[in-house]
C-alpha cells in the first residue's frame, strides 16, 4: 500500500535523492537516521556487501535501563552508544546518512553524540 501522507512523500523524495550520493563502504559506512514522534533510530550500514554492522534505538535494553529525560538527550545518548558499538567492531569513519530529516534538533544531537564517542564524519 503506497503512502499518502505528503509529508511522508516528500521525505521519501528527499531520502531518494540523497541516496544517489551518499554510498556505505566496507572502509567508511554509512550511518542511516530515523525518527518517529518518540523514538529515534541508527544502524551503520555497509552498502556493497548489503550488511547491517551495528543498529542502536531509544527502543533498546541499554536506553531503556538508562533514566535519560528529553527527546535530545535520549539522542545525543543514542549517538555515543552507535559510536561505542562502532569501535568495538573497528569502524571509526562513517558517512552521515540523515534520513530525509533537517540536520537539526534530534537527528544533530545523535551526530554530536556520535562524535563525541570517537566517530570521525
Amino acid at each position: 500500500m503506497g503512502k499518502t501522507n505528503p509529508k511522508e512523500i516528500a521525505r521519501e523524495k528527499r531520502v531518494k535523492r540523497i541516496r544517489k550520493n551518499i554510498t556505505g563502504t566496507p572502509e567508511r559506512p554509512r550511518l542511516r537516521v530515523f525518527k518517529s514522534a518518540r523514538h529515534i533510530y541508527c544502524q551503520i550500514i555497509d552498502d556493497v556487501a548489503g550488511n547491517t554492522l551495528a543498529a542502536m534505538s531509544t527502543v533498546d535494553k541499554v536506553m531503556l535501563a538508562a533514566d535519560i529525560k528529553g527527546k535530545a538527550d535520549k539522542a545525543h545518548q543514542v549517538g555515543v552508544k552507535i559510536a561505542e558499538l562502532a569501535k568495538n567492531k573497528g569502524i571509526e569513519k562513517v558517512v552521515f546518512d540523515r534520513g530525509g530529516y533537517l540536520y537539526h534538533g534530534r537527528v544533530k544531537a545523535l551526530s554530536e553524540g556520535a562524535r563525541e564517542g570517537g566517530l570521525d564524519f
